[in-house]
């Protein structure tokens, strides 16, 4: 019985998470881009939200003025982790499970491919889990994809809304496990997007 109920728990959880990302093909089509094996793929964050902040810049000088009050210097160490876990554990997470759920197209760095996908993240949740409450992570993007050669060329556009980011389990104190986790989600679910 109680595994039953676990399973059930789990399935219903996966459904939440599944209704609440949205993607939306908001310019071109999509159907010669997934004909091809390899995607150029580049990563930008400008004019990203962050929580209730209109801006990165805003959001990241409040957080170190918290952390410096707390403990000298751990707001500069903050800053450094915050900046660090794009290319270390958001982006290559992405790319992961973009590539693994396409099933016919890699993504990352091919200059020379047809293609070139730019994911722009909007907005960012931090979320945050401090035992007795929670709040999840999630990211807003737009994907715009060009033609490599002449990237003036739009073959595409796509805005991606809340892509969830919690741990199974949820055992995700650290923001940047949550932030990670909303990427590999965007990964996976734009894939199945564009190969449909």
């Amino acid at each position: 019985m109680k595994k039953t109920l676990a399973l059930f728990l789990f399935i219903c959880s996966l459904t939440a998470i599944s209704v609440a990302q949205s993607f939306t093909l908001v310019e071109g089509d999509l159907s010669e881009v997934k004909k091809e094996k390899k995607m150029n793929l580049e990563f930008t964050y400008e004019k990203m939200g962050v929580g209730k902040f209109a801006s990165e810049t805003e959001y990241v000088s409040q957080k170190k003025t918290d952390y410096n009050a707390k403990e000298p210097g751990r707001g500069e160490s903050w800053e450094a982790s915050w900046k660090a876990d794009r290319a270390n554990r958001y982006e290559p997470n992405f790319i992961q499970l973009f590539t693994k759920y396409s099933k016919t197209m890699a993504v990352g760095e091919f200059p020379d491919a047809k293609y070139t996908m730019i994911m722009n993240t909007d907005y960012t949740e931090p979320g945050y889990n401090i035992y007795v409450s929670r709040k999840n992570a999630h990211i807003n993007a737009t994907y715009t994809i060009v033609e490599t050669a002449d990237r003036s060329k739009v073959v595409a556009k796509i805005n991606m809304l809340k892509a969830p980011g919690r741990t199974m389990g949820g055992n995700d104190y650290d923001t940047g496990a949550r932030i990670e986790e909303a990427y590999a989600a965007a990964g996976k679910r734009l894939s199945m997007f564009i190969m449909k």
